[in-house]
């Protein structure tokens, strides 16, 4: 082909033809970052709501685990009541051995001492729990042992308070026992 034109209609043309090849790869650049924009902005949007339901589903998880867990904890502390109940009741039901060991300690007459005592819990007719008491020791006259005797019986505590007619035979370092009870 042959151009005839004057040359500065070619170099128009050509000036032409490269504006028009810059303006085409300017709007194609263009479209490219658009369109890398728009993707990066769609697996924004994508990652968002994968993010915002596995928050929902752990958010359900740790509900799920602390209501189990609370049931668990709530279970034990039932548990642990029921026990302490039981433990209570039946610490209630016992005789206080220090407190009955205190007051015989207390009313005991000097000079005289114990060699032996024994409990035993019992049940009377009625149902009451009843602690039956024997006790063994050592007087060194009669009058202690009767001043003894004496102080038990005085107890209101101390029910049936019983010397055996043995204990009254020697007048002077007598061995004795005796039984009583202890009603709760």
């Amino acid at each position: 082909m042959i151009n005839l034109l004057p040359l500065k209609e070619k170099k128009n043309l050509q000036e032409e033809k490269r504006l028009k090849f810059i303006l085409i790869l300017g709007i194609l650049l263009l479209a490219i970052f658009v369109s890398f924009c728009l993707i990066l902005f769609v697996i924004k949007i994508i990652i968002s709501s994968q993010i915002e339901t596995q928050k929902t589903i752990l958010e359900k998880g740790e509900s799920e685990f602390q209501n189990s867990q609370l049931k668990d904890l709530q279970e034990i502390i039932n548990n642990s009541n029921k026990a302490l109940s039981e433990l209570n009741t039946f610490y209630k039901q016992q005789f206080d051995f220090s407190d009955i060991l205190e007051k015989i300690s207390k009313i005991l007459p000097p000079k005289t001492y114990l060699t032996n005592i024994s409990f035993n819990s019992q049940i009377d007719k009625d149902g009451n729990r009843l602690l039956a008491c024997n006790l063994s020791g050592f007087s060194p006259d009669r009058d202690t042992l009767l001043q003894f005797k004496n102080n038990l019986e005085k107890e209101t505590e101390f029910k049936e308070v019983y010397f055996p007619p043995s204990n009254w035979i020697s007048p002077i370092n007598i061995n004795f026992s005796i039984n009583f009870k202890i009603s709760k």
